[in-house]
């Protein structure tokens, strides 16, 4: 039963999900940059709604642009919207790019769908509302603002699942994406296992060289020793 709960049915790995959950932005941007690997930190504006919140998870991505007013059929409102919401897996991280305009792309009902359907978060080029009951809700949000205007007539989604360029970064599915106040990092699906290693290798390597400063060991003497900052 372990073995299963462990996998999707996709067969990504949600123990991964769970490791990199316990790291945090910093150390894996270390990691990124010891591999060389560049342009993988979206941009400084987009920020938790709550300071404290945090996400990791694998990007399920979806494309936004503006429009000019309602569909025609009432039917097909938020169509692509839901859809997104509709086709996210557990451990996702639904990726928005291109919703960055004066409308709430992302709110308290969506938020309640995307946890129900195994969401764990919401990064993007989007801006937000209900924003109290999102916050009571506990679903991490990161986001480039607020406003109080409803997506309807305004924003539609134009493609799920494929790769997006959010907040400077070229998202694809599958890639695993993390945040805190820090900010948001996407890591390559290609790299995902070698990067959350090293970074859980450092994290231990950065305990060890904790517990010797708070024993007095002067910080030259223990970046010398441990070959860390």
């Amino acid at each position: 039963m372990q073995e299963q709960a462990a996998e999707r049915a996709d067969g990504r790995s949600l123990a991964l999900v769970d490791r990199l959950g316990s790291l945090n932005v910093a150390v894996v941007c270390d990691i990124l940059d010891a591999l060389g690997v560049d342009g993988r930190i979206m941009d400084a504006r987009i920020r938790p709604l709550d300071p404290r919140a945090k996400l990791a998870g694998y990007a399920a991505t979806c494309h936004v642009s503006p429009v000019a007013g309602p569909p025609k059929d009432r039917a097909d409102a938020y169509a692509g919207e839901l859809a997104a919401i509709d086709a996210l897996e557990r451990g996702d991280v639904l990726v928005v790019a291109g919703a960055d305009e004066p409308a709430a792309f992302w709110g308290e009902l969506l938020a309640n769908a995307a946890r129900h359907r195994g969401g764990v978060g919401v990064v993007g080029e989007a801006r937000a509302r209900d924003v109290g009951r999102v916050l009571d809700l506990g679903f991490p949000a990161f986001v480039t603002g607020i406003d109080p205007r409803d997506s309807y007539g305004r924003l539609e989604v134009d493609a799920i699942g494929e790769t997006v360029s959010c907040a400077g970064v070229d998202v694809a599915p599958g890639d695993l994406v993390i945040g805190d106040h820090d900010g948001v990092v996407a890591i390559p699906g290609s790299l995902a296992e070698r990067v959350v290693r090293e970074a859980e290798e450092k994290v231990a390597r950065e305990a060890e060289m904790r517990a010797s400063l708070r024993a007095g060991m002067p910080v030259t003497e223990a970046f010398a020793h441990y070959g860390i900052l």
